[in-house]
């Protein structure tokens, strides 16, 4: 029989996602130390944020994380500290990588070089230079060698199983052809509500608005509407389905943000001045309307041809992009096995506790590897 083991976490962020986490973290600690079988201990050896950290030098175990992260007054670890301090626990070491923050991501092959296994959503980590997503995987064991292992499946699509159910075509030998669907929860609940099936819909800049006061939008909605976000998840999609994708802004990506707009000096500028800009967005629905369809903002990647684009596109009303319902993402896999009839994933895109769920389910799958 298996005998009991310990595996230390350890989390950086500890914002919406981040706390989302860490109560499933608690949880799933309790159910993996009752395991008849083999039970495995969970410790929490360190929270950290941008602004400070929590931690034990003898690795003693954070039992009430929230008092004593709130307590603290210690400064988060540089980097190259971080890997030292994870390196010579006692035992084998999760890091959970909760931010969008590209030093960190950066960073990801001196961690697992070093033993260290990482799960995240960070998409800049798989959407940045080719060189960083080949140095990871280089420096990655995934259960073959002694490097930690990596696991991402909320860097697309929260936790719908976007990136596991690709990997398992490509490695089962399926081609692959075309990628296309919504994969913003921010756009899809924009264009539901700017141009829902059955006609209605408000100005575009007032949805905006209603977006943001919704909390689906970042705070300044610019970073939602210049397409940046999706092309991130698109790069990521693109590169394991085999393509050599450089970046986010080596294809061609629409942005929504009205030229003129694009130098205002806040959020709330940008807010106020929208609605000047509302008649060419409508005229592209009236367009649609005419011939009977519905305009949304989708990303698609044509492996044949080696080409990705991210922007709006116009889709009959009964084609299933158009009957998203609310923020709900859809992903259409085109492949040899599924012919005509693609292979369709589809639910919530967006969100703390989904997104938390990927995250989790990520750390059980490295707990497996991690003997």
């Amino acid at each position: 029989m298996p005998l009991p083991r310990q595996v230390f976490i350890a989390v950086i962020g500890a914002g919406g996602v981040g706390k989302a986490f860490l109560h499933q973290l608690s949880k799933l600690a309790s159910n993996l130390s009752c395991s008849p079988s083999a039970p495995t201990y969970l410790s929490l050896i360190l929270l950290s944020t941008s602004k400070k950290s929590v931690h034990h030098a003898d690795y003693k175990s954070l039992s009430n994380w929230e008092t004593e992260l709130a307590n603290s007054t210690t400064p988060p670890l540089p980097l190259p500290r971080l890997a030292e301090y994870l390196v010579k626990a006692p035992g084998k070491v999760v890091l959970v990588d909760n931010t969008s923050n590209q030093d960190v991501a950066d960073a990801y092959p001196m961690f697992l070089k070093h033993g260290v296994s990482i799960v995240t959503p960070n998409k800049k980590a798989f959407s940045g230079s080719y060189q960083l997503w080949t140095d990871i995987f280089a420096a990655a064991s995934n259960g073959q060698g002694s490097g930690g292992c990596i696991f991402h499946e909320s860097s697309v699509g929260a936790g719908l199983p976007v990136i596991s159910t690709l990997k398992e075509l490509v490695e089962t030998g399926d081609e692959v052809r075309r990628i296309e669907g919504v994969f913003s929860g921010t756009m899809s609940f924009l264009f539901n509500s700017f141009m829902p099936v059955g006609g209605g819909g408000g100005r575009f800049s007032d949805e905006v608005k209603t977006a943001k006061d919704k909390g689906f939008t970042e705070p300044d909605p610019r970073d939602d509407l210049n397409g940046l976000d999706v092309a991130r998840k698109l790069t990521i999609l693109a590169r394991l389905a085999g393509l050599k994708v450089e970046s986010p802004t080596s294809f061609p990506v629409q942005s929504l943000i009205p030229k003129e707009l694009e130098s205002c000096a806040s959020g709330d500028e940008f807010m106020q001045k929208l609605p000047e800009f509302d008649g060419k967005m409508d005229d592209l629905k009236k367009e649609a309307d005419k011939e009977g369809k519905v305009v949304r903002f989708v990303g698609s990647v044509d492996v044949a041809k080696g080409e990705v684009k991210v922007g709006l596109e116009k889709f009959d009303t009964s084609h299933p992009i158009a009957a998203l319902k609310g923020s709900d993402n859809i992903i259409a896999f085109y492949t040899k096995r599924y012919g005509d009839n693609p292979l369709i994933i589809q639910g919530a895109g967006a969100g703390g506790e989904v997104t938390a769920m990927g995250v989790t389910g990520d750390l059980i799958k490295a707990l497996r590897l991690l003997q």
